[in-house]
């Protein structure tokens, strides 16, 4: 078995490569324990190091192997540390072919800034949808599996429903060709309200949309917020990739702001067994300590003994 094989196998869990997940399991007339399979896996959110990229520290190429240091074998990329080579063929293969030599896993771009997929005039809309072309072509060349998008809008929100669901479509029919999904994060505004957000999809009527639920964007503005778990048990059943956020930690280990143990409980018990990304957003610790710190927790509570 060679070493990508071995990573594929393992799931790119960093820390969790350790644990013999891959062993078969016990007859009933042996004593030899069954292994604990993982009930999800590890990636990085390129976010997690937006101080370092800023700075000059660290340079969007060299991200990929950032996160192998890390121990962590997958990544999400953001689109604004692409710069203006973001659809270059020099800049996909050379990062493409980092990441080959490494043993990384491309898994999606975040999308930002390239226009509002529900705003109410229709060639605004038709706009943003030709603005995502291009990460479009970049995933795929990446051999990424989705683009992440918004789903801004204004009016009032049966407006902005049927308008960000219109946009959406639109994207999906886009993404066809390109073999790539459009998901959706709850990202501020309406789109954090999960039962608005699960209606918008489920009105797209198509394959190729879904969902990215990020544990800590509930803020619907005004002061006002979404309670998070209830947003996330609404977003699941449409999630193609999910999203860790943490921000502080106790001296124990536990975000302070999200009981990841029973967060991780609604994310598994839909169903769902893929990447969960780290998207640490903190300031009290360094980034790669933020990164560290969610790691562990998202280690300490991916292997779950049956009951």
């Amino acid at each position: 078995m060679n070493r990508r094989h071995f990573l594929a196998l393992a799931g790119g869990g960093g820390v969790g490569l350790l644990v013999p997940s891959c062993l078969p399991e016990a007859d009933s007339s042996s004593k030899v324990p069954t292994a604990l399979t993982p009930r999800y896996s590890i990636s990085l959110a390129e976010w997690s190091l937006h101080r370092a990229l800023r700075a000059g520290e660290l340079t969007h190429q060299g991200f990929p192997g950032r996160a192998h240091e890390l121990g962590i074998e997958a990544v999400e990329y953001v689109n604004s540390f692409f710069d203006d080579k973001g659809n270059q063929s020099s800049h996909l293969d050379e990062l493409e072919l980092r990441c080959s030599d490494l043993g990384v896993r491309s898994l999606l771009i975040m999308c930002d800034g390239e226009g509002r997929l529900g705003d109410p005039d229709k060639q605004k809309r038709t706009q943003a949808v030709r603005n995502h072309l291009r990460w479009l072509e970049a995933a795929q060349r990446l051999g990424c599996h989705s683009i992440r998008v918004n789903a801004a809008g204004s009016g009032s929100r049966e407006e902005q429903g049927r308008l960000a669901a219109d946009g959406l479509r639109a994207l999906c029919e886009t993404a066809v060709p390109f073999g790539q999904s459009v998901i959706v994060e709850n990202h501020g505004g309406l789109s954090s309200d999960g039962n608005w957000l699960a209606g918008v999809i489920r009105a797209v009527d198509h394959p190729a949309a879904g969902t990215l639920p990020d544990f800590g964007n509930f803020n619907l503005g005004g002061g006002k917020s979404y309670d998070r778990y209830k947003g996330v048990r609404e977003l699941m059943p449409f999630a193609k990739a999910v999203s860790a956020k943490s921000h502080e930690f106790d001296a124990d280990g536990n975000e302070v702001r999200t009981d990841y143990s029973r967060m991780l409980d609604i994310v598994c018990d839909s169903g769902y067994s893929g990447w969960i990304g780290i998207e640490y957003e903190g300031n009290g610790m360094s980034e790669e300590e933020g990164i560290r710190a969610t790691r562990t927790l998202l280690e300490k509570h991916r292997f779950k003994t049956p009951a």
